[in-house]
């Protein structure tokens, strides 16, 4: 498997649990020589992004400068006419079969390791 799909809101867990959750998932990817994580967050019900996919993107901006992961690709961007979703899918040919890419799911992350 080089692509592995991370429901965070399956449990409704808190903000803080959700990000407990995204670091260890990205330590055991990482461990595991997985391509990237793909993390449901949900977006939340008032159309502005909600908490935990706020506190995600966060997470991993500071993540990324921090150097513990490559890249992320939100959702909005997943898709086949973006430069990172291409280099993705060059390295990890599985992902293609996701069921998100090319619809704009806001409520979805996408983390290259």
């Amino acid at each position: 498997m080089e692509f592995l799909v991370v429901n965070l809101k399956y449990y409704h867990p808190s903000s803080c649990v959700a990000l407990a959750n995204v670091e260890i998932e990205i330590e055991n990817a990482i461990k595991a020589k997985l391509k990237a994580i793909k993390f449901i967050h949900g977006y939340g019900s008032h159309g502005t992004g909600g908490k935990i996919c706020q506190e995600v993107h966060r997470k991993l901006i500071q993540l990324k400068k921090q150097g513990k992961i490559k890249n992320f690709i939100l959702g909005s961007e997943w898709n086949i006419s973006n430069e990172k979703t291409l280099n993705l899918l060059f390295k990890c040919p599985t992902a293609a079969n996701d069921e998100d890419l090319n619809h704009n799911n806001n409520g979805i992350t996408i983390v290259v390791l």
